[in-house]
């Protein structure tokens, strides 16, 4: 079984910043692509943003594009999620997960971490 952990949620201000970091194990660091996820309280699990490992190709739902930036570091098997311009709306357990192609369909991805918490404060 593969592993993914997330890291780096907490509680900040509207307007502020945070970055999400996602180890993956090497077994899943064989997949061609990571995407992070969020799921807020009573919502459906949602996507944010998704690359490849080898040629960095990003994908992002519109909600979040211009505020957040999905990177890659291959030599640490991590991929980060800087956030910027936070809003109360994305309030939500962000998730990372390991795909066989760029996709935003959560049920193309194969493995999932447990999240991490990002509280944004109005």
């Amino acid at each position: 079984q593969g592993q993914l952990v997330e890291s780096g949620g907490g509680l900040v201000q509207a307007g502020g910043s945070l970055r999400l970091s996602c180890v993956a194990s090497k077994r899943t660091f064989d997949n061609f692509a990571m995407g992070w996820f969020r799921q807020a309280p009573g919502k459906e699990r949602e996507f944010v943003a998704t690359i490849t490992w080898t040629a960095g190709i990003t994908l992002y739902t519109d909600s979040v594009k211009g505020r957040f930036t999905i990177s890659r570091d291959n030599a640490k098997n991590t991929v980060y999620l800087q956030m910027n311009s936070l809003k109360p709306e994305d309030t939500a357990v962000y998730l990372c997960a390991t795909a066989r192609g760029l996709y935003s369909v959560q049920s193309r991805y194969d493995y999932w971490g447990q999240g991490t918490q990002v509280t944004v404060s109005s």
